[in-house]
């Protein structure tokens, strides 16, 4: 009872600083680390996302390398914004979502704008990228469970399909991303599509 109600005060403080730290709802979800908490800068545009939906691309960002607390993963998304945006010309970090080894998520694009990470299925997928370099290496154990969770709390809040299908970026673009190391892990996981083909209705 002591910790339900903890718990419950926990959430209140937490909407009171940043409403998008409301969105955990029970304790399975991952806790979301925000563009404020992070540093991010204002994106320079945006195109919403048509939700829910069909498709969930996982990446690793090869550089920056992991990263295990989150001061060191916030200066990774800030490293990763700043190439997107004034290297690669893009409005914002390109991922919608990074996942650090320290086990937390954090929000790049978040869950209604449309990414830049796997043309041309931007416009209808959740980018989700692993920092860290994974050709050889395979993420820690919290890094990928937090992962699957944060696809479980995109299912259940409408933001991703049910029967989505779930690809490594080398499915649909001429990478090694996500590493062969995390692929060979995503390619066990719920909904892994090893024949993935885009249709016109998945739009």
């Amino acid at each position: 009872m002591v910790n339900k109600i903890v718990f419950v005060a926990f959430l209140m403080l937490a909407c009171a600083v940043d409403l998008y730290s409301c969105i955990p709802v029970s304790r399975n979800d991952p806790v979301i680390v925000t563009r404020a908490q992070w540093g991010a800068q204002p994106a320079r545009g945006f195109t919403n996302l048509n939700t829910p939906v069909p498709l969930v691309v996982i990446h690793h960002s090869s550089v920056p390398g992991a990263c295990f607390n989150q001061n060191a993963c916030s200066q990774a998304m800030r490293s990763m914004q700043n190439t997107h945006q004034n290297v690669n010309g893009w409005v914002d970090i390109g991922y919608n979502f990074a996942v650090g080894s320290d086990g937390l998520v954090y929000e790049g694009r978040g869950w209604n704008r449309v990414g830049a990470h796997a043309a041309p299925h931007n416009s209808n997928s959740i980018g989700i990228v692993l920092i860290g370099h994974w050709v050889s290496a395979t993420p820690p154990a919290l890094q990928l469970q937090t992962t699957q969770r944060l696809i479980a709390l995109g299912v259940r809040l409408g933001f991703i399909r049910p029967q989505y299908s779930l690809i490594g970026h080398r499915q649909v673009s001429a990478t090694e991303c996500p590493g062969q190391a995390l692929f060979n892990q995503i390619s066990r996981w719920p909904n892994f599509t090893p024949n993935f083909q885009f249709e016109e209705n998945d739009v």
